[in-house]
């Protein structure tokens, strides 16, 4: 009852409807019919098999029913959400294979900190490469007090990492090892992230294509040239037993050598100067300036 009176206020204000099956809370009556059915049959499959066409059963059988009740066929979106990672890449290209409904990706029950992250993006990422899914969720249980933005942040990061969508400049940064000599370079990373988050929102739209820019934060001199050079901006930290310098390149050129107490905000004004010279010439029409790759 209660499916078929959301269905028709979408029909009534026009709305398209995500049809969400979740493993947790399946119709056990057709997960036992199946299971019943693969019981007989000559050549029994497994009981995740049997479970994953019970989730896809669900799904299709819960849209030709919205379908009947008026809803349009380009009105609806599918989601078929299970907890683990290889369940969720088969289930849905099962599903992915038997319709043509926007899918909507998201692991459930992901869980906290790196584990949910990382079992999230393992699972959506082999989807979103091989050109399954419409709309995505990252489901992350919240550290204590913690904000749910960080579920967004990763979502646009594995979309960023595939190469997708843009959403931020990324920032690229060594792992650091015996040849750096203090976390400088960590923290130089940090704050270098958190300023290019915190200024998208006014970036957004004074900047077109902004979030497509590249910068490097390296912190010594073996790798640190050649990944600066590879970025829009990037800077090269002094290392272990080396000058206390920071070379500084941009599009792909050595621009200048930072010194001193203030790199960090050096740096920063830089980074800001470049993004106001490079793309603020977009919003007029302007070439592009010299030196754009």
């Amino acid at each position: 009852m209660q499916f078929a009176t959301i269905v028709e206020i979408a029909c009534r204000y026009d709305k398209p409807v995500r049809i969400g099956v979740n493993w947790g809370s399946l119709d056990q009556e057709l997960a036992a019919r199946l299971m019943d059915e693969n019981a007989r049959a000559p050549e029994p499959q497994s009981a995740a098999a049997v479970m994953h066409e019970a989730m896809i059963a669900s799904a299709l059988d819960s849209a030709q029913r919205a379908e009947e009740i008026g809803l349009g066929h380009n009105r609806i979106i599918l989601s078929v959400k299970m907890s683990g990672v290889q369940d969720l890449i088969a289930v849905y290209r099962k599903l992915a294979a038997r319709c043509d409904y926007p899918l909507h990706l998201g692991l459930t029950e992901a869980g906290m900190g790196s584990k949910g992250i990382v079992a999230s993006t393992a699972a959506l990422a082999v989807l979103l490469q091989e050109g399954i899914g419409d709309t995505l969720r990252i489901s992350l249980t919240p550290e204590p007090g913690g904000s749910r933005s960080q579920e967004v942040v990763v979502a646009q990061e594995i979309l960023q990492a595939l190469g997708l969508r843009s959403f931020t400049p990324a920032v690229v940064a060594c792992p650091g090892c015996g040849r750096t000599s203090s976390d400088y370079f960590q923290h130089l990373a940090q704050d270098i992230q958190a300023y290019l988050r915190d200024q998208m929102p006014l970036w957004r739209d004074r900047y077109p294509g902004v979030e497509e820019l590249k910068v490097a934060v390296m912190g010594c001199v073996v790798n640190g040239p050649g990944e600066s050079k590879q970025a829009h901006i990037g800077i090269s930290l002094p290392g272990a037993g080396e000058i206390p310098v920071a070379p500084v390149y941009v599009d792909g050129e050595k621009a200048v050598t930072l010194k001193g107490e203030r790199i960090a905000a050096e740096f920063q004004q830089i980074v800001a100067d470049y993004v106001a010279r490079r793309y603020g010439r977009l919003e007029t029409g302007s070439a592009a300036p010299v030196g754009d790759r």
